[in-house]
């Protein structure tokens, strides 16, 4: 294709100049939800909405018992906003992993993805998996599995790269209206995006409606640090990670905001961007999974 037909070029995709986007990487290998027989993990899949459409695969671990409550983990894939899936097998493969390993539920989201949807359909369907989450606190919600085994007073929510900028984006907003008796206790954001690189620019294309490098979406305001809702947050970076500038940055000031939970950051020296996918027996990848395992089960 010649360089004159194309407008934009971005690390994920390219812009025609008729209007067409082309992903770099649009495919990715889908699991089925199942019962896994070596682990016991059983995994469904629900629709939140028809219109927008937003889905979500359910986690439920082996050791969930009738009169048993797990805590309930909302995850959110990464994937640059325009790729990925909560149904891809690295995705499934990696929930599947935290739940065995924490004893909890979770929750993975299906946001829409640029070009199809947009920015700010991501954040949008996040939040309403989140508050349909958040109907299930009196266990007559649409879910049984919710109903009967989660303990909405311990819910964590979590996601990498794009999915832990969601996350701040998200759990600001609990801490702006609140989530009815829901008790979201604790964030993971996992090598999160929150700008400074010059993907910034790829971010505001697929957001239409952006405010610039300043926007809040993208660069996480005081305001909205401040007023976090959750208790505790962990921050896990990678050394080689382009974002990783951005990620120490977000835990310096969240510290500084008069946000008043725990803040946790650890580093992975010598590793790149979300290398726990591309790696995942590696021994820092499992150090890494160790480390969300332990979060999960002592907050």
């Amino acid at each position: 294709m010649a360089d004159t037909e194309i407008a934009h070029r971005f690390r994920f995709f390219q812009v025609h100049k008729d209007g067409r986007v082309v992903l770099y990487h649009p495919t990715f290998e889908r699991t089925p939800p199942s019962e896994d027989l070596t682990t016991g993990i059983r995994s469904k899949d629900v629709v939140i909405s028809s219109d927008p459409p937003v889905s979500a695969r359910i986690f439920l671990p082996k050791s969930a018992e009738p009169d048993g409550k797990l805590p309930l983990l909302l995850y959110i894939h990464g994937g640059g906003f325009c790729m990925q899936s909560a149904f891809s097998t690295a995705y499934h493969n990696f929930v599947s992993t935290l739940v065995a390993g924490a004893d909890v539920m979770a929750v993975s989201v299906e946001y829409g993805l640029f070009p199809t949807r947009p920015i700010p359909a991501c954040y949008e369907d996040s939040w309403a998996v989140l508050k349909w989450v958040a109907t299930h606190v009196d266990g007559n919600g649409a879910d049984p599995w919710i109903n009967q085994h989660a303990d909405l007073k311990r819910v964590f929510v979590g996601g990498d790269s794009a999915g832990g900028n969601i996350t701040h984006t998200l759990l600001s907003r609990v801490g702006s209206v609140g989530l009815r008796s829901v008790g979201v206790v604790g964030a993971i954001l996992l090598h999160p995006y929150f700008g400074g690189t010059v993907d910034d620019y790829m971010w505001m294309y697929m957001c239409p409606e952006n405010k610039g490098l300043e926007d809040p979406r993208m660069k996480p305001a005081t305001e909205d640090l401040a007023r976090l809702g959750c208790e505790n947050v962990l921050v896990l970076l990678a050394e080689k990670d382009a974002l990783a500038g951005a990620g120490r940055s977000y835990g310096d000031e969240l510290k500084k905001s008069g946000w008043g939970g725990t803040l946790e950051v650890v580093e992975t020296i010598g590793e790149d961007h979300c290398f726990h996918m591309s790696k995942p027996k590696s021994e820092k990848a499992v150090d890494l999974v160790n480390k969300i395992v332990s979060f999960l089960k002592q907050v």
